[in-house]
C-alpha cells in the first residue's frame, strides 16, 4: 500500500503541519502518510504534532535541501480518548 503524499515543499511554518493534520483528519487508523517539506523546523514541529496529535512518526530524514517524514495514523479522526495530550503539561502559553 503506498503513502499519501502530502507535499509542503516552498511553506514555512506553521503550514506544513497545518498541512499534514489536515490529511491526517481525512485519514483512517494504519494509513501511512508522507509529508514533503525543506522548512528545517519540521525537524522539530513534525515530532511534536505527531506527540501531541498520538500518530506514530515512522521516519524523518533528510533528502538534499528537503525532509521526508513518514507518519502512520493510530487515532481516528474527530474519535479517540478525548483531547490529545498536551506536551508540555504544566506549561501555560505564556510562559
Amino acid at each position: 500500500m503506498s503513502a499519501r503524499v502530502v507535499d509542503a515543499l516552498g511553506t514555512w511554518c506553521p503550514v506544513p503541519i497545518y498541512l499534514i493534520d489536515r490529511a491526517a483528519r481525512g485519514a483512517g487508523a494504519g494509513e501511512v502518510i508522507e509529508l514533503l517539506a525543506d522548512d528545517p523546523l519540521i525537524e522539530v514541529d513534525l515530532p511534536a504534532w505527531c506527540h501531541r496529535s498520538g500518530n506514530a512518526l515512522l521516519e524523518l530524514r533528510r533528502d538534499g535541501d528537503a525532509y521526508i517524514g513518514r507518519v502512520e495514523i493510530t487515532r481516528p479522526a474527530g474519535g479517540g480518548d478525548g483531547p490529545p495530550r498536551d506536551p508540555f503539561p504544566g506549561r501555560s502559553a505564556t510562559g
